[in-house]
């Protein structure tokens, strides 16, 4: 492996580092050396686990060598013992502070994370590196217990009580080998997950619970879920000393959330009632016992006395809760100190409470124990955890060292009491054995923490070598460690390994009909925001290829966008793309849901899917959607805390209180800029989700018009920040955004692999890239398929790069003055599928030939060359005799344009059995000229909704005088005509021109003629044939173009559209041009035959440009070279 020095600590790490991943180790070791605490934020993809990892144990061996060194050196009073050979591992300790003594001095790393499998992805990564300490993971009963009769047991309290019982009375077999296989030498060298120990514990039957606890005591590094360290409950009973040691946090991005809860609860009504009533049951069974020997139960260590004493506190604690009276929507609020006032009412404070604590846990255990017997003992568990919580360590004796004591611990803290308003149904369901006692109504006492920082400062009080903070996205910095309350001398916001050519970050201040887009809470319900949003998602689902994430507020907004979308055609739209999976509020069909979406992505035959979830939410903490399966994300709006919540209201209230006072040498964030900081670090998370590794890409869309505000913009991570991008209008964008999945998907040559490579280097931890979920088991069959389905979605992907041009543009002059070639444009949809029919072997042939021509040099060369012979030509046109149009409605070009991109939408929404019927059923027609042959044969299509539009697409190419007939017949079966008009049944030489606007037909020839004069010209068209005879078609096919457009677009927009054109006609700004009609015409899915019918307009040179957004914005399937070259010659 490679080995490499930073601040003289000699790190091996498993490939050659990016820059950005020495940047991140230097950090850490800095934090190492110097005892001090380090905040650390490093992009997901960037390999910070493994980073960290190779750092800390790098930075520890470095640490026992010192220790070695310095040991010879005594006995060999100061002389080396190798003069001539350096020891570049050993040296002096480079930096430290100071160097331990002892191999035992040596600081333990204490790794947290926020859940369980996060931490065995961390150990899977450890796996793959060179260095191999001792490890423990640390975990509850509810994973690592493996006694049948404990784990029956539904209640976490009642199987920790009834271990407890049996592990002091070495009833359980399981532990009484614990002693044996502790010293396993498997168990020991081994670096093992929670699933690795349970399997050993179930192999040697041996506990894997108490086996984890007896590795702590030898472990270099112990794995943990950091509320085990938070919580002093938790970090109590699993023993963790913290003193020396490093205590590192990953994912820390909620860590406020978890230090916050860790130490605050909620004593419900019902957990009051359930105390009482089981303290009752036992007092009531014990009194009915005869022959009580000094009150003392069997099996019961607590004095009865006491027992009652116990119930009597609840009693007056009840009682005291039930006196205020709370308002049923604000409560009451008291200072953090009224805890101690209030629970002085129930007799219970300082003096008593070690002696209540103790009863509980006697009470507790003796109840938990009992054979055959459950006893609910919820409630007398809480009581139990407020004690410690309220009452930790001691107080001094003087009055007024108490009374400040008291003060300190309550600093942080506010009492809120309010009506329990929510029914405890789910509580009282699962809980067959309660009284009717418990089935009652109060106040809830709620014990508020609204400062990270107390947490935080309690680990420092226990003396630990540093604090080292990391994640993906912990942005803003200085708000993040305002929050923490202590210092942290080192900070780094990294940057990512990934280019710039690999991200696209855009900023939609306003939809495709120009309507701003805002979640605010005065317009997130108005019909016009979530229509735009709506028209919006459509387009985008469009151009981005494969997996696409839409991210919402909130689960209530995404319910109620849905529902819009849903009852306004919006959704049908988005799922004629992508099929859409929406994530549930429960955990139970979570898998399946994801799994579905997975499916999707990977189908070869679909178009990817769309994954609907929420901030905050399950699919934006902690999946992994690397490539195809996160291609996209938008976020449709800020995801502020719901600003009612009492817990919300309180904690900016307390910050406000705080600022107020100005505590020397302490600065909190106010009230406003704590709410605002939480949704952008909310967005930050989702954002995360896409560009998982070096060889990813992706696009991020940010759909709220509050992200064009500088401000607003400095809230994103760093990495984010430079590449973020304003548009003026959305066909911009549109083009932009098609430009760069083209860009990308060339650039990135792991995408072109023609096998795949081994599962283990592709499924590795250690790699370059990670994996989705998913994405390892079929590793093979992604990367087989990624280039084929990416062209099939993706069509924009067929363009050059933009530093291509210029080279092809100079063979495209030389080759244009030595050859010609004619060509003839097809004419009808059936030219289109004889074509269509003639080159489907040739076609089979040149995809099997594309695979070997796959690296990125020999594919640039390749697409020179294709484009020199097929595309660079200059054409020579030559008039042929018209024929009658099929079409009224779009020139020789529109028509092919038509044809071509009807096919296309024919092959993607049909079988191949139903596309040959279509094709046979209109070469019949073509011969015959029996429209009820092509009604009956074409029949199947009006038995799915979803193919009408299919059905009504052929009226473009029947002949005029079947036209009205077959209108009708579209009317009949699918509830709405082809837009049928009298005009449509004439021959071109029969149409009047009387009601057809001459200043329209004006400005559109001119621009027409005007763009095509000059090709023309040059092309030698007048010299073959043209006359001023074939100018009357096509004014009357752009009439009737007009016509369409301005009962499609209303009056203003098809002002818009002409003033446009005219703008295109004397600056030859096609950027410009193509932003309006985009804008105008993708809002309903119906005018996208206006957007096809437009391109008689294009000029020549811009011709390819615009066929190719078309193709991106339709989802075509990609062009063959067949195909490629027929376009080329047409144009």
């Amino acid at each position: 492996m490679p080995s490499f020095h930073l601040h003289g600590v000699t790190v091996q790490f498993p490939f050659a580092p990016y820059e950005c991943q020495k940047d991140y180790m230097r950090k850490v070791i800095q934090c190492l050396q110097t005892k001090v605490n380090g905040v650390l934020e490093s992009p997901t993809g960037t390999g910070k686990t493994l980073c960290l990892l190779c750092a800390t144990l790098a930075w520890r061996d470095h640490t026992k060598d010192a220790i070695s060194q310095q040991k010879i050196a005594e006995r060999l009073d100061g002389k080396e013992m190798f003069p001539s050979i350096p020891l570049p591992s050993w040296g002096q300790a480079n930096g430290d502070v100071s160097t331990p003594t002892s191999y035992s001095d040596v600081p333990k790393i204490i790794y947290a994370s926020r859940t369980h499998s996060q931490l065995t992805q961390v150990v899977s990564e450890l796996r793959n590196t060179s260095y191999k300490p001792k490890v423990c993971v640390l975990g509850s009963r509810d994973q690592l217990c493996i006694n049948p009769e404990v784990m029956r047991q539904e209640n976490h309290h009642v199987k920790v009580h009834m271990c407890r019982g049996k592990v002091s009375t070495r009833s359980c077999v399981f532990y009484n080998n614990v002693e044996e296989k502790s010293t396993d030498r498997e168990l020991v060298n081994t670096i093992m997950d929670v699933e690795d120990l349970v399997k050993f514990g179930n192999k040697h039957r041996s506990c894997p619970y108490y086996l984890s606890r007896s590795l702590k005591q030898q472990a270099d590094v112990i794995f943990t879920p950091y509320n085990y360290l938070l919580d002093p409950k938790s970090r109590r009973a699993h023993q963790i000393e913290l003193a020396g040691s490093v205590v590192i946090f990953d994912e820390a991005h909620n860590l406020e959330k978890t230090c916050e809860q860790s130490t605050s609860f909620e004593l419900m009504p019902y957990d009051l009632a359930s105390a009482i009533s089981a303290l009752t049951r036992l007092l009531a069974e014990q009194a009915t016992e005869a022959g009580l020997e000094e009150s003392s139960v069997q099996g019961l260590k607590a004095n009865i006395e006491n027992v009652a004493k116990i119930k009597e506190m609840c009693l007056k604690l009840e009682a005291a809760l039930d006196s205020f009276e709370a308002a049923a929507d604000k409560g009451i609020t008291k200072p953090g100190i009224f805890i101690y006032e209030l629970l002085e009412r129930a007799s219970l404070n300082y003096d008593n409470k070690a002696a209540v604590f103790e009863t509980l846990e006697q009470i507790i255990g003796s109840l938990a124990g009992q054979a055959g017997i459950f006893h609910n003992t919820s409630g007398l568990q809480k009581l139990s955890d407020m004690i410690q919580l309220v009452f930790p360590g001691n107080v001094p004796s003087s009055k007024l060292d108490r009374q400040k004591k008291l003060e300190e611990n309550t600093a942080s803290f506010k009492v809120h009491i309010h009506q329990d308003t929510s029914s405890q149904k789910k509580q009282k369901s699962s809980d067959l054995w309660a009284s009717s006692s418990t089935k009652k109504t109060g106040n809830i006492l709620s014990y508020w923490c609204f400062s990270p920082g107390f947490s935080m400062q309690d680990l420092v009080n226990q003396g630990v070598h540093c604090i080292i903070l990391t994640s993906g996205t912990l942005s803003p910095l200085s708000s993040f460690t305002s929050e923490m309350r202590i210092k942290f001398p080192v900070s780094l916001e990294n940057g990512h390994v990934i280019e710039r050519d690999q991200i696209f970050v855009s900023v939609i201040e306003r939809g495709p009909d120009e309507v701003p887009l805002s979640s605010a809470f005065d317009r997130r319900f108005v019909p016009e925001n979530l229509s735009s949003l709506g028209n919006t998602v459509v387009n985008l689902s469009r151009i981005i290829p494969h997996g696409l994430l839409l991210f919402f507020p909130s689960f209530f907004l995404m319910e109620k966008t849905l529902e819009f979308w849903r009852d306004n055609g919006h959704a049908s739209r988005i799922e004629s793309v992508k099929p859409m999976f929406v994530e549930p509020k429960g955990k139970g069909n979570f898998t399946e849901t994801i799994g579905g979406y997975y499916d999707a992505v990977n189908d070869s035959k679909s178009r990817g899917g769309i994954f609907a979830a929420v901030c905050r939410g399950k699919a934006s903490e902690g999946l992994d959607f690397a490539n195809t399966f996160g291609r996209g994300v938008i976020i449709t709006g800020l995801p502020f805390p719901p600003k009612l919540d009492p817990r919300v209201l309180l904690k900016m209230q307390f910050l406000d209180e705080m600022n107020q006072k100005k505590i020397p040498g302490m600065k909190f964030l106010s009230g406003r800029e704590w709410y605002r900081e939480q949704a952008f670090r909310a967005v930050n998370q989702a954002i995360g989700r896409v560009i998982r590794h070096k060889e990813d890409y992706g696009a991020i869309f940010l759909c709220d018009q509050r992200f064009k505000s500088r401000e607003a913009q400095l809230q994103l991570p760093s990495w984010v920040r430079p590449n973020v991008r304003l548009y003026e209008n959305f066909g911009n964008m549109v083009r932009d955004v098609c430009q760069f999945f083209r860009v990308a998907h060339k650039m990135r040559p792991m995408l072109e692999k023609t096998t795949a490579p081994e599962p283990a280097s592709e499924c590795s931890a250690s790699t370059r890239q990670s994996s989705s979920p998913r994405s390892c088991g079929s590793t093979s069959y992604l990367h087989t398929q990624k280039a084929k389905m990416l062209d099939s979605h993706t069509n924009t992907l067929k363009r050059r790069r933009p530093d291509e041009d210029a080279a092809v543009a100079s063979i495209f002059k030389q080759y244009q003055s030595q050859s010609a070639k004619t060509a003839r444009k097809a004419g009808s949809l059936f030219d289109a599928l004889d074509r269509a029919e003639n080159r489907r072997e040739a076609n089979g042939a040149l995809e099997e030939q594309k695979p070997s021509q796959l690296s990125t040099l020999s594919l640039q060369y390749d697409k020179r060359l294709e484009e020199m012979m097929n595309g660079g030509k200059r054409k020579i046109k030559v008039v042929h005799e018209q024929k009658p149009s099929f079409s009224r409605g779009a020139s020789g070009d529109g028509k092919k344009a038509i044809a071509k991109y009807f096919l296309g939408e024919m092959k993607s929404s049909l079988s191949q059995v139903n596309f040959e019927r279509i094709r046979r059923a209109l070469h019949s027609y073509k011969d015959t000229d029996n429209v009820d042959i092509l009604l009956s044969e074409t029949s199947f299509l009006t038995d799915d909704p979803h193919t009408y539009s299919l059905l009504r697409g052929l009226y473009n190419f029947v002949r005029p005088h079947h036209k009205k007939t077959f209108d009708e017949k579209c009317q009949e079966v699918t509830g709405a005509g082809c837009g049928y008009k009298p005009e449509h049944s004439e021959s071109k030489a029969e149409m009047p021109h009387a009601d057809v606007n001459p200043s329209r037909i004006s400005a559109f020839s001119s621009s027409l003629a005007s763009t095509n004069a000059p090709n023309n010209k040059q092309e030698g068209v007048g010299n073959l044939g043209g006359s001023q005879a074939d100018i009357t078609p096509k004014c009357e096919v752009q009439a009737v173009f007009l016509a369409d457009v301005k009962k499609a677009l209303g009056p203003e927009g098809s002002a818009r559209l002409c003033q446009a054109v005219q703008s295109y006609r004397t600056t030859d700004n096609y950027d410009n041009m193509v932003s309006v009609v985009v804008a105008l015409f993708t809002e309903k899915d119906e005018n996208f035959s206006l957007l096809c019918r437009l391109s008689s307009i294009i000029r020549p040179h811009h011709k390819r440009q615009y066929k190719e957004m078309l193709r991106a914005l339709m989802g075509g399937p990609a062009e063959t070279a067949a195909e490629q070259n027929h376009l080329n010659d047409s144009e």
